[in-house]
């Protein structure tokens, strides 16, 4: 049976093979008994050639194609690949010419990638710095922010800071506010800095020339400290004063053959306390006046408290030594007791012998008072514009305000723009002390000026200043000042238990106070007890000691030095009551004096840092030790002794050795986590990183508590 000859191929018309003709696979049919009788020879099977695979097309010129990252290779070319049913025996026809392929046409040149740029997920802006002039109000804050008033006042609410768009805010609750709207706040000098910075300029050596001591005569009423200053100046200030007693401040130079002495003659020495209470040292040594028949009085405790508090040299003028009943001897051991040793007797305070009336030692006590000044080489620049203290001040009748001032540095001139406190004017006229006019005082001059646009406080500082538009919205920001706070603005106010609060956080460690009684054995009795409460940490110190009610004196030393006024069995006088107040004085009263004593105590223990103590709770002992699966080694064990809680710090204890300190992992009773394991009863215990357990070891629970330590 003859087989039918095969179909030509017929090309293929789309995809890579276009135009290829590839043969049909032969057809799979059964097997067909060839017909006996006539015997054919078969044919042989069609040759089939598999062309190589084509190329992919070229490129159009008119459209170039797209820059790969890399370049693809030609698609490689394989060997024929036999189809089912062929054998390696089968002829194939010689391979056909290979189609010709185009050249690929170039790529271009790849230009160079650059580089990805990294971007955050979230930046935060830097803070953006605002520059303040302090005191700021509310609504100048709000504009340098740039935001609404309201924003600022609902942030200073959350600081719990109650303010209106109007009032000022201090430094640290401005910066704190710009911190919640992302702002740093640069500080900007302010206008009082800005005006007193050459003032405050360090000091060419050079230029520096030694300037006069300034003295203040300090004593007991009546003993002579005018009389004794009326013979310096070889004149009769006395006379002219009400009474003999000196009614006001008084400044006076006086010349000597070796040079010039400012003194000072105060009522008393409440001045010279309230001049150092706003901070004014303008007393380089203190002259003590002691008559020598009546002794030490309590004003000349009070005066020598003041005068040692102050930190100034102190030297004895015993004076009235003409009278007959004088006696030096029991003077000197007057003030040996309150701490005034003499040098003849070992100590380091010089006693001069004077008389006021005859003249007697004054030329001695003046080469004494160079000698010192010589020793504390006292020197001021002459070249500067004024700076100087305010000593008194009055408003004249027929020149309005006047005051008395100190030139400590520079040189004040008529016609000089002065601010003092809260007060500007323009000098006037200068008068010394004898009523002369003067054009110029140099340093450690008193003179009494004239032209200033109000009263300025004793204490307050003065300065020459250059713009007088400056000067006036100077004067008025102090105004301001003191019309919202006071006097008594910027100044620490101490009570007990402000002093407890900074000694805790270690601010000072030192507490003043003065002491006042009903009578002499009660006074020292409550000196001595307090004086015994001192520790190496905290230094108990009475400035003053003395009989009598509470005066404005008291209240100026505490103002002072930071103390604390306690009263046994007395009570403040009605001036004193309203200074108290007015300054924010803490004044306690007793009439127990162990209450005195307890309170005191109370509060320097609280100053006392408290110590770590371990309180012992109880302990166990390991009976034995078991591994739990998901919980590790347990130590059987029993209290007994005290009780085991969670929160306890723990200790393993093997004889005498510690062996572990921690927490508590696990404490078991049974199966049960429990809080509390009591005395007698067993439990399992798993410290916490520790799994070394053995029969006999001791487990001890224990709390560190901070104690307070006691006098």
């Amino acid at each position: 049976m003859p087989v039918a000859a095969p179909k030509s191929p017929a090309p293929l018309a789309r995809g890579p093979w276009a135009g290829v003709s590839l043969p049909e696979p032969p057809a799979v049919s059964r097997p067909v008994e060839p017909v006996r009788p006539v015997v054919a020879p078969p044919k042989p099977p069609p040759t089939i050639v598999l062309k190589p695979a084509p190329t992919a097309p070229p490129a159009p010129v008119a459209k170039p194609a797209p820059v790969l990252p890399a370049a693809v290779p030609p698609r490689p070319t394989t060997a024929p690949v036999p189809r089912p049913g062929w054998s390696s025996s089968t002829p194939v026809a010689p391979p056909r010419r290979p189609t010709p392929v185009a050249p690929p046409v170039p790529a271009a040149a790849k230009p160079p990638l650059k580089p990805a740029l990294a971007v955050p997920l979230a930046v935060e802006e830097p803070p953006k710095t605002i520059a303040l002039q302090f005191p700021v109000s509310v609504k100048e804050l709000a504009e340098k922010l740039s935001v609404s008033p309201s924003e600022v006042i609902k942030r200073l609410l959350a600081m719990k800071v109650m303010a209106t768009i109007n009032q000022s805010l201090t430094e640290e609750i401005a910066t704190q506010a710009a911190k919640g709207f992302n702002a740093r706040v640069e500080r900007l000098p302010t206008l009082e800095e800005e005006l007193t910075q050459s003032h405050e300029e360090a000091e060419d050596p050079a230029a520096l020339r030694p300037r006069p001591p300034v003295v203040t005569m300090m004593g007991h009423v009546d003993h002579g400290k005018t009389s004794l200053l009326d013979a310096i100046r070889k004149s009769k200030v006395t006379e002219q004063e009400h009474g003999g007693i000196t009614q006001h401040i008084g400044a006076y130079k006086v010349r000597l053959p070796k040079g010039w002495i400012t003194f000072l003659d105060t009522p008393g020495h409440e001045a010279f306390t309230a001049m150092r209470a706003r901070g004014a040292h303008v007393t380089d040594i203190v002259i003590l006046v002691v008559a020598a028949d009546d002794g030490v009085m309590p004003q000349t405790v009070e005066a020598a408290d003041h005068a040692k508090a102050a930190g100034a040299t102190i030297v004895i003028a015993m004076n009235k030594m003409d009278k007959p009943d004088a006696n030096p001897d029991k003077v000197k051991r007057q003030l040996m007791e309150i701490g005034l040793m003499s040098e003849e007797w070992g100590g380091k305070v010089v006693i001069v012998p004077v008389s006021a009336k005859t003249g007697e030692g004054i030329d001695q006590l003046l080469e004494l008072m160079l000698l010192e000044a010589e020793l504390l080489e006292l020197k001021a620049n002459p070249l500067k514009p004024a700076r100087g203290l305010v000593i008194e001040a009055e408003l004249s009748k027929g020149g309005g305000p006047t005051a008395t001032v100190l030139v400590q540095n520079g040189t004040l001139r008529v016609g000089d723009l002065v601010v003092a406190g809260p007060h500007y004017g323009r000098v006037r006229a200068m008068l010394d002390d004898h009523g002369h006019r003067l054009p110029e005082a140099g340093p450690s001059v008193p003179v009494e000026i004239l032209g200033l646009g109000g009263v300025p406080k004793a204490g307050d500082t003065f300065f020459v200043v250059g713009d007088e538009r400056k000067a006036r919205e100077l004067a008025g920001q102090r105004q301001e000042t003191q019309r919202q706070a006071g006097l008594s603005a910027g100044r620490k106010v101490m009570t007990l238990e402000e002093f407890q609060a900074e000694l805790k956080a270690g601010v000072i460690k030192e507490l003043n106070l003065v002491l006042k009684g009903d009578v002499q054995g009660s006074v020292e009795a409550l000196k001595a007890s307090l004086e015994k409460l001192s520790t190496d940490q905290v230094q108990l110190k009475v400035l003053h000691a003395a009989v009598g009610a509470i005066n404005e004196s008291d209240i100026l030393l505490a103002v002072a030095s930071n103390a604390i006024v306690i009263g046994f069995h007395v009570t403040a006088t009605p001036e004193a009551e309203v200074l108290a107040k007015e300054e924010s004085v803490d004044v306690r009263l007793y009439q127990i004096i162990y209450e005195a004593i307890g309170e005191v105590r109370a509060a320097m223990e609280g100053l006392l840092e408290p110590k770590n103590q371990e309180v012992f709770l109880g302990r166990a002992k390991v009976m034995q030790a078991f591994r739990v699966s998901k919980v590790g080694t347990i130590a059987g064990s029993q209290v007994v002794k005290g009780k085991l809680t969670r929160a306890a710090t723990y200790r393993l204890l093997r004889g005498t050795q510690k062996l572990f300190e921690g927490r508590v992992e696990n404490l078991k009773r049974f199966k049960d986590d429990v809080r509390e394991v009591g005395e007698g009863l067993e439990c399992g215990i798993a410290l916490q990183g520790w799994s070394d357990y053995q029969p006999g070891d001791l487990i001890e629970a224990f709390e560190v508590q901070k104690v307070a330590q006691t006098l």
